[in-house]
């Protein structure tokens, strides 16, 4: 555990470009950097979705504290599964209104991993969601489509976008399908030492022996 008289607050980085990601970190007041990583994120043969989702988020922050191992390194991944059918970001705008009908008045799930990483040490969770979309004609997929919003998103689609007229209901964390879990996040830092003190990352209080 971190002295709490004499440990500065760590370097906070964010190793990801997701502009999403970043809104809710600034939205606790805490200073941090971004860096985005640039890894291979192929799903491997045989790979669950919650492995695939868990392993891309530890692989980020692993990268970017490689570079600065005196900093906590928040990475984490987002995959929508229907199916069994991992919907990553679509290729193209035909593609997406394809997973935007295929999402139609029915219920999917939203895999997002979350890992903290500091030098050689990654901690890691995983937070999985329901969500139902109400009923679409190809109109409507069109003009969503068109808005440009879901060209840069799993599962073709943000929920706090436009994407939220057509979001029936969700079941779980509403911040782990912007894409990332804000309260597992926070968890996995206090196992370094730190915990969130509204605004500021604090040492966690050591308890007497």
């Amino acid at each position: 555990m971190p002295d709490a008289a004499a440990a500065p607050s760590p370097t906070l980085i964010l190793a990801s470009q997701s502009p999403r990601r970043a809104e809710l970190i600034g939205r606790l007041g805490l200073a941090f950097e971004t860096i985005p990583a640039d890894i291979d994120e192929s799903r491997h043969d045989g790979e669950s979705p919650d492995a695939h989702a868990q392993r891309l988020a530890r692989e980020k922050a692993q990268a970017i504290a490689a570079r600065r191992p005196e900093a906590l390194v928040v990475g984490s991944d987002t995959i929508v599964v229907v199916d069994g059918d991992v919907l990553g970001k679509p290729r193209d705008h035909a593609q997406a209104v394809e997973m935007l009908m295929r999402l139609s008045g029915r219920e999917h799930e939203v895999h997002t991993g979350i890992a903290v990483a500091r030098g050689g040490r990654v901690e890691s969770g995983m937070e999985r969601v329901r969500v139902r979309f109400r009923a679409l004609d190809l109109e409507t997929c069109e003009e969503y489509v068109a808005t440009g919003e879901p060209m840069d998103k799993a599962g073709a689609y943000g929920i706090q976008g436009f994407g939220s007229a057509i979001v029936e209901c969700i079941e779980g964390d509403y911040f782990a399908v912007m894409g990332l879990p804000v309260l597992r996040m926070l968890r996995l830092i206090e196992r370094f030492g730190w915990r969130y003190g509204f605004g500021a990352l604090k040492p966690v209080p050591v308890n007497p022996t």
